[in-house]
């Protein structure tokens, strides 16, 4: 049995002694059964196989066993291969190999189909990524399909070997450990979002100003919590369609787990639509900031022009050609100079005590 690949990129990757060896190797394994990524089959919650290919699939589930197979890539003959094998249907089936799925639970006869969003934040740009992932739910079968690598697979089977006494519910417990981890994720997100608003926040208000700076990090905070809401939102009517007693996913047993899975969406829900209101209010506060700071400049502007009008006035007075008292006198040259101190100093001191200076 060939070892199963660890990622999507290692798919139909081959060994040769040369290029030609390569190219033979190359067209004798395209005509052969391709081999998933990943395949697991558990029995009564104990993993008994992994890593096997999709022809063995039909064994394993006449001898009642819970397959799991994941695609990444997912390829068109591998999908249909499995379709045929689990009756799918069509719709889902071209639901899954299409992108930019909204996050739903559609049921159809004989199997269910989930498509949810693993999120991962980008703290130093504060873009937020996300990969989308596509499950066929069938009664002893759980089919994900991802159209990338960025999903951290190993975590999720760490998270179901971890957790043997649940695996043995069968294709629920395994649909848990998957909503699970994916609304973890989430929660991450949202905890990064926030350590990026309260840093925002110590900028907004700094002694020296930030606007361009604050003005940018509010615009790509805000997408990524309008990309995050359209991610988080649709979850609840995710699990609470799941969770109904005629879908009969959830084991009896299992609904506490399923119940905290919700519970966590409805506050990762609410954090994010309190964030988001939290972002456009710092937008809100920045503006007047800068309303404020105007005014400041403004106010100071206004006062030192006050106050260099009054020697302007002054000097021009004595400027003009005509006599008058104290013209070509040192009695004027004092007596102007004593005007424009007292009455520039005048106005300094009234500025100062009003806050304008």
């Amino acid at each position: 049995m060939p070892p199963a690949p660890v990622g999507c990129a290692d798919q139909g990757r081959t060994q040769g002694h040369g290029v030609g060896d390569a190219v033979v190797v190359a067209a004798q394994s395209s005509r052969t059964a391709r081999v998933p990524q990943h395949t697991r089959c558990y029995r009564n919650g104990v993993l008994v196989d992994e890593a096997f290919g999709l022809e063995a699939v039909s064994e394993h589930l006449r001898d009642s066993g819970v397959v799991w197979v994941d695609l990444c890539p997912p390829d068109p003959v591998d999908l249909q291969k499995v379709a045929d094998e689990l009756g799918l249907h069509s719709l889902a089936v071209a639901d899954a190999m299409s992108e930019r799925q909204r996050p739903k639970f559609s049921r159809y006869d004989g199997h269910d189909f989930l498509t949810v969003y693993a999120v991962r934040l980008d703290v130093r740009s504060g873009e937020l990524l996300t990969s989308e992932i596509a499950a066929f739910i069938t009664d002893n079968a759980l089919v994900t399909v991802r159209k990338e690598d960025a999903f951290p697979l190993d975590e999720l089977l760490e998270r179901w070997d971890s957790n043997a006494d649940l695996t043995a519910y069968g294709v629920g417990a395994l649909v848990h450990g998957l909503l699970d981890h994916v609304v973890d994720g989430h929660f991450d997100a949202v905890q990064g979002l926030d350590d990026q608003i309260e840093d925002l926040e110590d900028l907004l208000f700094d002694d020296r100003p930030h606007d361009s700076d604050v003005q940018r990090r509010s615009f790509e905070l805000r997408k990524s919590l309008v990309h995050l809401r359209r991610v988080v939102l649709p979850m609840r009517e995710v699990l609470n369609t799941l969770m109904r007693r005629d879908v009969g996913l959830v084991p009896h047993e299992m609904t506490p787990y399923f119940q905290d899975v919700y519970d966590h969406v409805l506050r990762a829900t609410e954090w994010t639509e309190s964030l988001r209101d939290l972002v456009a209010t710092i937008v809100e506060t920045n503006l007047t900031i800068q309303g404020n700071r105007l005014n400041i400049i403004t106010k100071k502007v206004t006062s030192w022009a006050a106050i260099i009008a009054v020697p302007t006035a002054i000097t021009g007075f004595y400027g003009q050609n005509l006599p008058y008292p104290g013209f070509a006198a040192e009695s004027g040259f004092i007596a102007s100079s004593a005007l424009i101190v007292s009455l520039s100093g005048g106005l300094f001191i009234a500025f100062k005590r009003k806050d304008w200076l």
